[in-house]
Order: C-alpha cells, then sequence, then structure tokens
C-alpha cells in the first residue's frame, strides 16, 4: 500500500496523518530540532564544567556543594518525566517543548544574577532543570514516532547534538569569560538556549492509521439470506420425505445457533469497511501516563541498568577539567580535552547508530558490551598522567560513552523492553527512575574528592555504578524471554480450563439425514 499523508487541523498545532511510519518526510525536520535541543540542554549541561572554578571561588563554596547545582538539575529533569509524559499527552509536544525552552532560558538568565549558591540551587537547579525535562523528553518520543527501520541510525546521529555543543561551547565560554566575565557568559548562554522555543515549534504530531478503502466493498449477504440459499437444496430433498419435521430457513433453526443475531452487529462480525455506514468508530483514550509497564519485569531490569548507569554520564564530565589542573595542565589544555572527549562521541553515537541499524541484531546485547567497555574507560582515568595521558582516557570514554548516551532512551521502543507502543510512558518512568541516581551521583563523587583529596576516587564511584548497571541491563532479555513463556502456558491453562464443549448438532437435522439415507439404500435393495 502506498503512503498517503495528509494534515488535520487541531486546536494549536496541525498533525501529519500517516498510513504508515514515514522513516522520513517531516521527520527530518523532527531530527534537525532534536539535534538543536540535544546541543542547548544536555549540551550546556556537559559543559557546566568550565564554571565550576569560577563559582568555587565566587561563592567559596567546596567541590560537593558546587557540584549540588548539576546535581539538583539532572535530578528535577530526571524526576518530572512523568510530568512532561502527561503534558505532551494533553497538550501536544510542541507547546509543552516551546515552555520549556522559556523556563530553561529564564532559569540560566536569573542565575547570573545569582548572590549566593543556594540561589544557582533554585534558579539552574529547579527552574533550568525543569525546563529541560519538558524539552527534551518530548523531542526525543516523537522523533522515534517518525522512524521505524532507520530509528536508531537518525536517533544516534540527531543525539551528537550535545557533543558538538561540548566541542564548541566549552572553549568559547573559556575565551568569553577572559573578555567579560563568567556572569555575563552565563547570561549569553540563557538567551542563546531560547532557540530550544523555535525547534519546539518545529515538532508537528504524527498519527498512524491503516490505508481507508476508497473502494466501496459489495455488500455482504444478510445472515438470514445465507442460511436460506445454503439450505435450499437440502430443504428440496427433504421434501419428498414425510418426516412430519416443520423446516424453516430462519437462523435460529440453524445447528449451533439458539437466537438470531441482531442485525445491528453485523458490520463488526463480517469486517465490513466502516466508510460504508458513513460513520468513522471513535477512537479510544489515550492514556496520559501508562503505568502497566512495571508490571513488565525486563523493563523493571532496564530501569536499574539505566539508575546505575545514570552514576556514570554525568560526573566525568564535570570532574574532567579540575582532575587536568591537578595533574598541572593549564585551562586551554583542559578545555582541549573536554573537546576531544566531545568529539570522540559524535563518533561513538554515530557508529552505535550504525550497528544497532542493521537486521538482523539483537540490539540489547550490543548496548551490553558498550556498556562493560565505558566502564573500562571510566577505571583508566585514575591511571592517566599529563595530558596525552589523559586525552587518550578522554577520547576513549568519549567514544564509549556515545554508543550508550545515544541509544539506552531509543531502546525503550524495541520489544526486547517495552515496544514502540508504550515508548511514551516508559521513557517517562525509565527517566523519572534516573532522577535518584542523577541527584547522588555528581555529590557522591565530590563527597568523596573532598574526603580522600583526590579525583581518582570520583571516578571509580563512577565505574562501580556502570558495572551495576551492566549487570541489569545482562538480565532484560532473560527476563523478557522466560516470563513470556510462563505468561502463555498459564494463558492457555486458562483457556482450556474455562473453555466449555463444543456445540452439538441437534438429533432431529441428523436423523433426517440418516434416514433419507436409509429409505435410498432401502429402494435401491427392492429394484
Amino acid at each position: 500500500s502506498k503512503m498517503t499523508v495528509k494534515a488535520v487541523k487541531m486546536p494549536c498545532t496541525s498533525a501529519n496523518i500517516y498510513t504508515k511510519v514515514p522513516d522520513g518526510g517531516w521527520g527530518w525536520t523532527v531530527a534537525f530540532a532534536f539535534f538543536v535541543v540535544e546541543a542547548l540542554t544536555y549540551g550546556i549541561i556537559k559543559s557546566f564544567g568550565v564554571f565550576f572554578n569560577d563559582l568555587m571561588e565566587s561563592f567559596d563554596e567546596t567541590n560537593s556543594r558546587i557540584s549540588w547545582i548539576i546535581s539538583i538539575c539532572v535530578f528535577v529533569q530526571t524526576f518530572t518525566a512523568p510530568l512532561s509524559t502527561v503534558l505532551s499527552n494533553r497538550f501536544g509536544h510542541r507547546l509543552v517543548v516551546m515552555a520549556g525552552g522559556l523556563l530553561v532560558s529564564t532559569g540560566m538568565v536569573i542565575a547570573s544574577f545569582a548572590r549566593s549558591v543556594v540561589d544557582m540551587y533554585v534558579t539552574i537547579g529547579i527552574v533550568s532543570g525543569l525546563g529541560y525535562c519538558l524539552s527534551f523528553l518530548p523531542t526525543v518520543t516523537i522523533l522515534s514516532q517518525y522512524f521505524d527501520k532507520r530509528r536508531s541510525l537518525v536517533t544516534a546521529v540527531a543525539s551528537t547534538g550535545e557533543c558538538f555543543a561540548v566541542f564548541s561551547f566549552a572553549p568559547a565560554i573559556t575565551a568569553l569569560k577572559e573578555q567579560i566575565g563568567w556572569r555575563y557568559s552565563m547570561l549569553s548562554v540563557g538567551v542563546l538556549q531560547l532557540g530550544i522555543t523555535a525547534c519546539g515549534s518545529l515538532l508537528r504530531p504524527i498519527v498512524i492509521r491503516e490505508q481507508e478503502e476508497v473502494k466501496a466493498q459489495p455488500p455482504e449477504e444478510s445472515t438470514e439470506t445465507k442460511y436460506m440459499l445454503e439450505n435450499e437444496q437440502t430443504c428440496t430433498s427433504i421434501e419428498s420425505i414425510d418426516s412430519g419435521v416443520d423446516i424453516t430457513t430462519s437462523p435460529s433453526n440453524v445447528p449451533g445457533k439458539t437466537k438470531a443475531e441482531p442485525k445491528s452487529e453485523e458490520p463488526k462480525q463480517h469486517g465490513q469497511n466502516p466508510i460504508e455506514n458513513n460513520s468513522t468508530p471513535p477512537e479510544p483514550k489515550t492514556k496520559l501516563l501508562d503505568f502497566s509497564v512495571m508490571r513488565d519485569y525486563s523493563f523493571i531490569c532496564y530501569a536499574f541498568f539505566g539508575l546505575f548507569a545514570t552514576l556514570g554520564f554525568f560526573a566525568p564530565s564535570l570532574y574532567i577539567i579540575p582532575l587536568s589542573r591537578s595533574l598541572g595542565i593549564g585551562k586551554d589544555h583542559s578545555a582541549y580535552i573536554l573537546s576531544a572527549m566531545a568529539i570522540a562521541e559524535v563518533f561513538g553515537r554515530i557508529f552505535a547508530g550504525w550497528v544497532l541499524n542493521k537486521k538482523p541484531i539483537r540490539k540489547i546485547y550490543i548496548e551490553l558490551i558498550c556498556v562493560i567497555l565505558l566502564s573500562v574507560a571510566l577505571v583508566a582515568f585514575p591511571f592517566a598522567s599529563g595530558f596525552w595521558g589523559l586525552m587518550i582516557c578522554s577520547v576513549y570514554f568519549g567514544f564509549m560513552l556515545g554508543t550508550v548516551a545515544g541509544t539506552h532512551i531509543p531502546l525503550l521502543a524495541e520489544d526486547d523492553v517495552v515496544g514502540i507502543e508504550r515508548m511514551s510512558s516508559a521513557a517517562g518512568v525509565y527517566v523519572f527512575i534516573q532522577s535518584l541516581a542523577g541527584l547522588a551521583g555528581p555529590p557522591l563523587a565530590g563527597v568523596l574528592v573532598d574526603t580522600t583529596k583526590n579525583y581518582s576516587s570520583a571516578f571509580y564511584s563512577c565505574a562501580a555504578g556502570m558495572v551495576l548497571g551492566a549487570v541489569f541491563l545482562a538480565l532484560v532479555r532473560p527476563c523478557k524471554t522466560g516470563l513470556s513463556r510462563q505468561q502463555q502456558q498459564q494463558q492457555q491453562q486458562v483457556e482450556e480450563s474455562t473453555a466449555g464443549p463444543p456445540p452439538e448438532l441437534p438429533d432431529d437435522f441428523i436423523d433426517m439425514d440418516i434416514g433419507k439415507a436409509e429409505n435410498s439404500g432401502k429402494g435401491s435393495d427392492s429394484v
């Protein structure tokens, strides 16, 4: 069937209605919007390390207290993920992302005038954090709906926006701070983040419906007429036999039928096209948030993977510059290390999308291999010495981080986890569960640094979380296959126990045919 598309006017938005997943079309515009949103959300979060030393000096605070700024931001971003799902299902992705862009920009602009670290907790942590949630999650969700066969590759390439942002923002903000100071630099970043609102206006909703038949199907014969035609020959043959049985062609006297079915149910029974009745059946209501995914053990394991893996996502980006400074590396070279990590992450995301786009392939196992290699990268940081040693570790970590960070949310759409039908709700619950690690990860690393006076402890804690995440990720596929098989067996047992005996044919109808056969046999014998 040929794909068709038409726009339907809806309140405050217009939807693209496709007969199947387009794997392109307006999806390319949505992919570009996601690229920019990634750059202005996670790109800024990962580049926030360039303000770290400035904030410590200005507010006279410790590592752990400054780390709480990003921790609260990430916590609010992930904790409010179900709210983002509910608002997107209620008002549409476009309005939610545009509102999120306004919150992100407002929080960052006000933070540039902060007089204490507590002000940063409120502005960047709460206001911008809520804006990040309303901006990122609806964008990645609607992008997954526009693609099917190319989903992994397109999502991975579009998610490189944050890598390009870190690559360009880290040196640019560092140079800008030397000219106008960190406050005006932060103000400029906040104004730049207004671009999220423009990207939100490009998120046109998508509706997938089966293709409607243009030609009306010939009307099927009614139930009573069919039985009359089927029994015509039977009635004729029985008329020659004086059986004393009153024969009717009503469906109520047909074997297996105890009651005539109402005509109003005929279209539903025979599968007639609703177009013939000139009426469209009402569409089922979409749940604002479907918590049924919490009964799926494979999703629970995947959520625990995200919970522990999040410990290793943000801390290295925050502590790579302080670690390089502790090794005697200058400011400019430290920014280059962060930029090299971002470039490597671009190639990692593209490579992961290319590999996961291959058919047939079990994507969950590829993700597991990447998580294990990412754990090795985190362990390697404490053994680095000098500029080039740290550069090699950063490039390796960036590449492996790209393979995991760009694919772990889109993998929710795979059948091994929850599938595309429940991805919207699953993404909200999944990111919500990640919030605990997002809140505790950076401060925990900061406490370890303050206690041990060594930045290596921060990377060890991240590696431990990533290893635990790999363990739960390895359990996703076994839980899915094992429990599905067990549920099928239980369902079969229930059906067998509740199923009644098959309906029996009326004796008189069978006796008539038997009697007819006996009479014909006697006639032939007499001849």
